[in-house]
């Protein structure tokens, strides 16, 4: 079973029978499936709108749209005045949704009135913001700013007055732990990525260091780095033991995320040019895990612990700004600077009886 949802994934294709209703008019940064059902999508646009689809095919034919059931539109009261960087569901229902933005906001919307039942300002551009998948304990949204300081805001109280005091440039991505509810990631455009427990007046608990504290300390600027440029990219394994990161220097890196070592996975060049946060997926529930990195105009499919690339993913016209997985059918959701969402599903294997070497190969077509 296991085995055959790895193949699955190798064989992602454009789905030619779906279509994602387009509603957005600029690019699309953020895409997030909630986690409950698997059912409904939400989408933040360079123009602030934020759009919610319906992903199940209730026509019941082979081709159809999944629709927008409602957007947040240029003309509605609370819409984001810029760009939305990331939107994200409540974890444990689909009665709230989360969004933040170039307009230096983040809003906790209702979904049923599609009214803000809270908006906290901050003093810079926000570029990321993360509730945890698992926490019970507490209601801390992280947030990424311009400023070096991570904001915490507490969904209880209303309050963002917590701060973690460590990066010494803007905070591009937020990533809670998907295993301890108090662990957070957090990266940096000073090339810093640091784990931080919540509960600690210090907060930091480690610095990650790309050579494992084997380079000499010649300059304590230097020391512990994790990228050679700005971290803008965070995502944690699904079991939370390791912890992907990209940066502007054209890598990505596997960590260790209770040790903090680098495991030295080469991926090769993962070029990223991204001037903000870049939204990547790792699959949930194959083996072995892929992870899903926009890349240029296509979307890079990679073995997350060899470092193999799978397949490139073309279908969009313009920069790929970001990616969702559903775990539940295995798909891949794919959001651009071309304004389209496309979908990528497993595609049916035709089975080759001739020639055993096309065994294992991914089976990839471009859009029809």
């Amino acid at each position: 079973m296991m085995k055959l949802q790895s193949s699955r994934v190798l064989s992602l294709e454009l789905n030619k029978d779906r279509d994602v209703e387009r509603i957005h008019g600029s690019g699309i940064n953020t895409l997030d499936i909630e986690p409950v059902e698997g059912r409904y999508m939400l989408s933040g646009g360079s123009d602030g709108v934020i759009v919610l689809y319906d992903l199940e095919n209730l026509s019941r034919k082979p081709s159809y749209t999944c629709k927008a059931l409602f957007s947040v539109g240029r003309s509605h009261p609370d819409v984001h005045k810029f760009s939305v960087e990331t939107v994200q569901w409540y974890p444990h229902d689909t009665g709230m949704f989360t969004s933040s933005s170039f307009d230096k906001t983040l809003k906790i919307w209702d979904t049923n009135t599609l009214q803000p039942a809270d908006i906290f300002h901050f003093e810079g551009t926000v570029y990321s913001h993360h509730m945890s998948p698992i926490a019970t304990k507490h209601c801390l949204i992280a947030v990424g700013t311009k400023s070096p300081k991570v904001q915490l805001c507490d969904l209880k109280s209303g309050s963002s007055s917590h701060i973690l005091q460590g990066h010494r440039q803007e905070v591009l991505a937020v990533s809670w732990s998907p295993r301890h509810e108090y662990v957070l990631a957090t990266g940096s455009a000073d090339g810093r990525v640091k784990l931080w427990d919540v509960r600690r007046a210090s907060g930091c608990l480690s610095t990650l260091d790309q050579y494992n504290g084997e380079k000499s300390k010649s300059s304590s600027e230097a020391a512990n780095t994790a990228h050679n440029g700005r971290v803008n990219g965070l995502c944690y394994t699904n079991d939370g033991l390791h912890l992907l990161t990209v940066g502007t220097d054209d890598r990505m890196r596997l960590w260790n995320s209770s040790t903090g070592e680098n495991t030295l996975v080469n991926y090769g060049k993962v070029c990223n040019e991204s001037r903000k946060g870049l939204k990547f997926a790792i699959s949930c529930g194959c083996n072995p895990e892929f992870t899903f990195v926009p890349y240029g105009s296509t979307i890079a499919v990679y073995t997350v612990f060899t470092g193999e690339l799978i397949t490139m993913l073309r279908g969009h016209y313009s920069t790929v700004n970001c990616c969702v997985f559903q775990p539940h059918f295995q798909e891949l959701y794919s959001g651009s600077k071309d304004c389209n969402i496309l979908a990528w599903i497993p595609a049916p294997r035709e089975p080759v009886p001739d020639d055993t070497s096309e065994k294992g190969t991914s089976v990839l077509q471009a859009a029809a």
